[in-house]
């Protein structure tokens, strides 16, 4: 009996596992009619009685009805069977669909894919029943309506809908969940015979246009790996052209072997004897005949490069196509959004997409939802006015929603727009200075551009109270971090009276990615072009010091300098080249080209510019600080590709903890014997005053503005003299004199103090500390400064 009751438990696990696989089929088919639905009743709005479209959505419908009895929801054939008697009846001239009919059919593809849906609860038959009753109260209504109008009897097709009606409504309480193959109502309008299902993908006929057009389901997993795989096999297809210069290397050694014989034969071969002579002739003949065979194989070796590489470049495309979908794949839900909203607030809209085959990245389409959606109705809520509104201001009443996607110069861009009142710029200064983001008198002096940037501001918004649509400053806050999340940009353009246009510039891809490739301590990395504003090569002696930190000039206006070898961590190998006369530097930062976020990165070389496929670093790695992916280089070659955010905010944070090493000067390369004082000194006047005076008596200087960047700086150069001042922030003059004492390493290097502070007992504390000098800042003047460093260190050279 066990045994039996085993088995029992089987068939009952089988079959519940047979039953979820029914249900995902019904989900996915529900998917896929449903879309259909919605784009045709959409359609329909616009067309009630264009007859291919309510063929289209009958035929649905249909098909969904079929389907749901037999995977046994008998829920969704009632909701299913509604929806197609109104369809049917739409096509017989029964019944004209209108926004009520709409709005019913609309609450039922929603019921459709949650009955569809394994994770959600079962429709209940409350739900189900409302749904009926509506959708034919819509009915009966428009009879009602049509009949008053005509004042007449009603005709023989509107008596067989009130029939159909009549026995849909009285077929519904026999109709039980326990009775999926309950019948058709009697008296409903005939059904066409079910659309065909076409053959499974291993059965299609090769030819058809449904082979060229079908879909497959394939995990996201596994077209990474092939992604992953492909490009592999382009690498290692490549490393097969060096092996074949290798092999013509060795062929044309062979040929200067035969000619050195044939030589050898022309000048010796008269003091040979027959014997010797026959024997140099065999040697040259079997030489002769190893080298046609060996330039036989290399030419075939040279096809299968050739063709191998090809095709590894085919493959490698094709599966990087593989990540890419059509715009449309993840519009199609949109028009839905912006129907039901518009009605909600009493607007008329068009709603128009520009773009639907353009090709996005599959991540990217899957991310574009939540931004777009936030546009979308920030358009429909701030944009675009109400019917009266429109037509006071000259306008047609129904509004126009355009969404567009297209490539352009690389990149994707995907544009909001509408026709409604634009931006109101005087309620926007209003807004930033209420919520303290500017001063008054600043705001007035923004530009456009810069005003509108405001509205992306996290919590901003300029609604004063909060509504279902808007007022919570979270939508467009969304939006720009989707942008920098994928490295992308956001544009808002508006005029007034004319409308507002949102733009978002998005990488076409995040499989690929154009690098510039730099050499940084005899490893390649890859620089994403997006975030580089220019590459350039800067002379040694050009490179000037500002505040403690190098800069160079850049469209007339100074840009820090930092070193791409501090940032990556490869200060320790190899020796950086610095007898070249200029210095390779990448300039990165932000789209909108901030002073505060553009540095000059220097490199060690420039190796051009390539395609890159992005791979992920290895999850249990985390976050690596400055490096945001990996890819392979046409030789094999790793190069890893920089996470420019981090090295921006790397930047920051070294120039606040004082810790920038600095870029050889052309100073330093030809002076090498030059002493070097570190100028400590926060005052900026009596610092460049102190630097001017030693670099004109020939001494080379670097300077720093506190105690904290002097003690930096000291520990990561090598200095003969260091002057300071004593009163600084985060860490004064005496405590610095007091660690140099203290180290090793430092203290044996002179310092000199010069202060303010005149008192005897000031001069003594400077002393005690271990200062060699102590120089007041009253009785200051040049000769004073230099002689006393003359006295401690010497002349510059």
């Amino acid at each position: 009996m066990s045994s039996q009751h085993g088995d029992h438990d089987d068939n009952d696990s089988a079959d519940d596992l047979s039953r979820r696989s029914l249900l995902d089929l019904f989900h996915e088919e529900a998917q896929t009619q449903t879309r259909t639905l919605s784009a045709g009743l959409l359609a329909l709005e616009a067309a009630p009685t264009e007859a291919s479209t309510l063929e289209a959505c009958m035929r649905a419908t249909h098909s969904l009805k079929g389907a749901a009895r037999i995977v046994g929801l008998p829920e969704a054939v009632e909701v299913a069977s509604a929806m197609e008697d109104c369809f049917v009846a739409a096509q017989h001239g029964l019944l004209t669909i209108g926004a009520a009919h709409i709005d019913a059919l609309l609450v039922g593809i929603d019921m459709l894919l949650a009955a569809g849906d394994p994770a959600a609860p079962p429709l209940a038959r409350d739900a189900v029943e409302v749904f009926v009753t509506r959708l034919v109260g819509a009915a009966q209504v428009q009879q009602e309506t049509r009949a008053s109008a005509q004042a007449e009897t009603p005709n023989d097709a509107e008596a067989l809908l009130a029939a159909s009606i009549a026995a849909l409504q009285s077929s519904q309480p026999s109709q039980s969940p326990q009775s999926p193959q309950a019948d058709e109502p009697p008296a409903a309008p005939p059904t066409p015979a079910p659309t065909p299902t076409p053959p499974p993908p291993e059965t299609a006929t090769p030819g058809t246009p449904h082979e060229s057009h079908r879909m497959l389901r394939v995990r996201a997993g596994t077209l990474d790996r092939l992604l992953g795989l492909a490009g592999e096999s382009l690498v290692e297809s490549r490393r097969i052209r060096p092996f074949a210069d290798g092999l013509l290397r060795v062929r044309r050694a062979q040929s200067g072997v035969l000619a050195a014989l044939g030589q050898f034969h022309e000048r010796h071969g008269d003091t040979l004897d027959a014997d010797a002579r026959a024997s140099l002739a065999d040697v040259r003949a079997a030489l002769g005949a190893l080298e046609r065979q060996l330039a036989e194989r290399f030419d075939d070796l040279d096809r299968i490069d050739r063709r191998g590489t090809q095709l590894a470049q085919r493959l490698y495309d094709e599966a990087l196509q593989c990540r890419m979908r059509p715009f449309g794949d993840a519009a199609h839900a949109w028009p839905r959004m912006v129907r039901d909203l518009a009605r909600s607030l009493g607007k008329r809209v068009r709603f128009v997409v520009d773009g639907e085959s353009t090709q996005v990245d599959r991540d990217i389409l899957e991310m574009l939802d939540a931004p777009l959606g936030h546009l979308l109705r920030n358009a429909l809520d701030h944009g675009i006015e109400d019917p009266v509104a429109r037509l006071s201001a000259g306008k047609p009443e129904e509004a126009r929603l355009t969404l567009e996607a297209r490539h352009s110069a690389g990149k994707l861009l995907i544009a909001v727009a509408d026709d409604g009142a634009g931006v109101d710029l005087d309620a926007l200064k209003r807004a930033i200075v209420a919520r303290g983001l500017a001063q008054a008198d600043a705001v007035a002096l923004m530009s456009e551009p810069e005003l509108l940037d405001f509205l992306l501001l996290p919590g901003f918004t300029m609604r004063e109270r909060v509504t279902d649509v808007s007022g919570r400053g979270v939508g467009l806050d969304a939006v720009q971090n989707f942008a920098k999340a994928v490295h992308g940009t956001v544009r808002i353009e508006s005029t007034a009276g004319r409308g507002t246009r949102f733009v978002l510039q998005l990488p076409l891809t995040l499989s690929v990615m154009r690098s510039l490739i730099v050499d940084v301590a005899g490893e390649a990395y890859a620089f994403p072009l997006a975030h580089v504003r220019r590459a350039l090569r800067v002379p040694r002696s050009a490179i000037e010091m500002l505040e403690g930190q190098q800069h160079i000039a850049y469209e007339g206006r100074p840009v820090g300098l930092v070193t791409a070898r501090q940032l990556l961590g490869a200060e320790g190998r190899g020796v950086p080249a610095t007898d070249a006369d200029d210095v390779s530097v990448v300039l990165v930062g932000d789209d909108a080209g901030h002073e505060a976020a553009l540095y000059g990165v220097a490199v060690d070389a420039f190796a051009g510019e390539r395609t890159l496929a992005v791979q992920p670093l290895d999850a249990r790695l985390g976050k690596v600080r400055n490096v945001a992916a990996a890819s392979l280089l046409e030789d094999g070659t790793v190069a890893l590709i920089v996470d420019v955010e981090d090295i921006v905010a790397s930047v920051g944070r070294l120039v606040r903890e004082g810790q920038l090493a600095g870029v050889a000067r052309g100073a330093q390369t030809t002076a090498r014997e030059r002493k070097r004082i570190l100028v400590v000194e926060d005052s900026l006047t009596v610092r460049e005053l102190e630097r001017k005076l030693l670099e004109k008596r020939g001494y080379a200087v670097t300077v720093a503005v506190d105690g904290m960047d002097g003690w930096n700086t000291l520990r990561t150069g090598q200095f003969d003299l260091v002057i300071t001042d004593v009163d600084m922030p985060r860490m004064d003059g005496i405590e610095l004199v007091t660690m140099i004492r203290s180290d090793p390493q430092q203290r044996a290097v002179p310092v000199m103090i010069v202060s303010y502070k005149d008192r005897e007992d000031d001069r003594r504390r400077g002393l005690d500390a271990g200062a060699d000098y102590y120089l007041t800042k009253g009785s200051f003047h040049d000769e004073a400064l230099l002689d006393a460093v003359n006295d401690l260190i010497g002349e510059a050279t």
